[in-house]
């Protein structure tokens, strides 16, 4: 037998016109960093959304991080934070944005005079306190919205490393299948491989026998395969 703890404590906002119930999980006094990546949230309105949601509340933003974020991109977050004493992070986009603030969330409260690159170095284990995050997902893949890891490079050295800790899970997510609709045929594939890929690597490499889990893979591997197809078919 294995022994484990298992707490979910991530807040899902599922469905359309999800948005309109984002002012009510953020505190009223919270000064807000929205975060993102590239033009596509402004391109489709979700960031144009968000905006109107929060009205009324002290927001700012920070865009920029990129696929595979980058610790010396996140660092200029992690300085604005600190500079503009945000107290809550909210994240916009997928998996990459996420992870990102993820970072951003503990390095902006890290032990005084340690480099943030310490929070990779350990794997998360030294996190004592975080920044609390939400999220608003643009692009579904492998479910860092609702969980608490997170992968991030550097980009002067050819790092890349994983942390985990449950001070950066995120509080709260908002899921609009909506905003999936917009997404270009390539990026629902790279969405749909992500996650097959990473639910084959916990199905074939985790010798514990658990045969309630290898069912609930097996029946994501095989609706992954079957949306792969129907993208295909559309593309």
């Amino acid at each position: 037998m294995n022994n484990f703890k298992l707490h979910t404590p991530t807040r899902i906002l599922f469905g359309k016109g999800a948005i309109v119930d984002l002012r009510d999980q953020i505190p009223q006094d919270a000064r807000v960093l929205i975060t993102y990546g590239g033009g596509s949230v402004k391109k489709t309105g979700v960031l144009a959304q968000v905006q109107e949601a929060l009205q009324g509340l002290d927001v700012r933003e920070f865009g920029g991080i990129e696929p595979n974020p980058s610790y010396e991109t996140l660092m200029k977050a992690v300085q604005l934070v600190r500079d503009e004493k945000i107290t809550f992070l909210l994240a916009v986009g997928g998996g990459s944005v996420l992870d990102g603030t993820k970072f951003i969330a503990a390095a902006a409260q890290y032990a005084d005079g340690v480099d943030p690159w310490h929070i990779l170095e350990t794997g998360g284990t030294k996190i004592r306190s975080a920044i609390p995050m939400g999220s608003v997902l643009t692009l579904p893949a492998t479910g860092s919205e609702s969980n608490a890891g997170a992968v991030i490079s550097r980009k002067t050295t050819g790092d890349k490393q994983a942390f985990h800790s449950s001070f950066v899970q995120p509080v709260f997510a908002v899921l609009d299948p909506v905003y999936t609709y917009t997404l270009p045929p390539r990026q629902v594939a790279n969405g749909v491989v992500d996650a097959f890929v990473h639910t084959v690597e916990q199905y074939v490499t985790y010798p514990v026998h658990g045969k309630i889990q290898d069912r609930f893979a097996e029946g994501i591997l095989l609706t992954l395969d079957r949306r792969r197809s129907q993208s295909a078919a559309r593309a």
